[in-house]
């Protein structure tokens, strides 16, 4: 299933989408952890130094193969140059598996070796100093969208991706790639309006979005959460001293961070797991084809010279039931 942690910067979201990567392995199941914010700092956060995290393979450097590879032979898509990030997948497309070897996890991802066993890690890259003043951010995360549109998990497969902070991740079609959002709230009048945006600009779309109130002190503020959040408020996580030796470098065993954090990390992974079983095949496949076509009459056409309409494949349903590569 597919998980997003997204929230203000400066809200912890990267350590809690981190805690819960962590969580999940110790569990044994298999997890590609996505880091496509635009401060690249999960890699840390999971234990990486800075010359490893440095050295991770930058997932959009990497689009033209992952277009190629993906295009497989399906007939609608002339060339791997006229795909764009939201082109979605169809017969003769090759797709992705959680478990998988495959040429695009050899060139993006990374294991990373944890308490409980190995994730992979993938990460869109930093902005670098080429980018300033000429690029915009969300054609890095485009290699992100176009993987999630081709990606096929079922049930105890996990993928967690650290988003873009704030309501930046509006700024494509990659918010209806989740069974669910994680919303990460401080307790204050700025925690709770990015909430409230994201949850206006999400309402047309079957977003399932529960809010992680993070950095919680005590009574006060887990009322102030309730009454500014009311049932979307899923669980609180306050003070930890695991996490504050993570953060200067020196984690101890993930067993050992506190029982309520650790219960708090359960009732996240039961959600997911619930929103999973009501996870819409047919929706999401459509929702896919809305922001292609979207993308497509607005800049998609005449970029590429193509009509990328004609890359949808109308009896197509992204489905557990298909294989990998078709």
């Amino acid at each position: 299933m597919k998980t997003a942690f997204v929230g203000k910067g400066g809200s912890g979201k990267t350590t809690l989408s981190s805690l819960f990567v962590r969580h999940l392995a110790a569990t044994g199941v298999p997890v590609i952890a996505i880091d496509a914010d635009i401060n690249q700092h999960l890699g840390a956060a999971l234990g990486l130094d800075e010359a490893e995290a440095a050295a991770l393979p930058a997932m959009g450097d990497r689009l033209p193969l992952i277009k190629d590879y993906l295009r497989g032979t399906n007939p609608r898509i002339a060339s791997a140059e006229t795909m764009i990030k939201t082109t979605p997948p169809g017969e003769g497309s090759r797709l992705l598996r959680v478990s998988e070897d495959n040429p695009v996890y050899d060139a993006c991802a990374r294991p990373v070796e944890l308490d409980g066993g190995a994730v992979r890690l993938m990460v869109t890259g930093p902005f670098t100093d080429a980018d300033l003043g000429v690029a915009c951010y969300h054609s890095k995360t485009g290699a992100v969208e176009l993987c999630l549109n081709h990606l096929v998990d079922g049930r105890d497969e996990y993928v967690v991706v650290d988003m873009t902070a704030g309501s930046d991740s509006f700024a494509s079609g990659m918010f209806t790639r989740f069974d669910m959002t994680f919303l990460v709230a401080e307790p204050t009048r700025k925690g709770v309006s990015v909430y409230r945006q994201y949850k206006e600009y999400a309402r047309d779309y079957g977003v399932e979005l529960k809010v992680v109130g993070n950095k919680v002190q005590g009574q006060d503020d887990l009322d102030f959460l309730r009454a500014e959040v009311g049932d979307d408020l899923l669980v609180t996580v306050g003070h930890s001293d695991w996490v504050r030796a993570m953060e200067k470098g020196r984690p101890p065993r993930f067993d050992s961070l506190e029982d309520t954090n650790l219960r708090a990390l359960d009732v996240l992974r039961t959600a997911a797991d619930s929103a999973y079983e009501r996870r819409d095949r047919e929706r999401y496949t459509r929702q896919m084809v809305h922001f292609h076509l979207k993308n497509a009459q607005s800049w998609g056409n005449e970029r590429t010279g193509a009509d990328l309409a004609a890359q949808v494949d109308p009896g197509f349903v992204l489905g557990e039931s298909l294989t990998a590569s078709v």
